[in-house]
């Protein structure tokens, strides 16, 4: 699981970001320097972690390492 968090979002603050995360410790955390719209403000970011995290999901479910001989 990726999860994208706002680091200066009033609402879902920081520390629930850390209970997400001790409930899924498989997860991939990134806390942004964001508010409440962290898509709206980090686009180009949050995309390129889309980006990776989407790619190793697709190595692991076909049983590669990314890394070729």
């Amino acid at each position: 699981m990726l999860i994208t968090w706002g680091k200066n979002d009033g609402t879902f603050t920081v520390e629930g970001a850390e209970l997400y995360k001790r409930d899924i410790p498989s997860a991939e955390l990134h806390l942004l320097d964001t508010g409440h719209f962290a898509l709206e403000e980090e686009v180009d970011r949050i995309g390129s972690l889309m980006h990776e995290f989407l790619d190793a999901l697709h190595w692991i479910c076909n049983g590669r390492t990314g890394i070729e001989s």
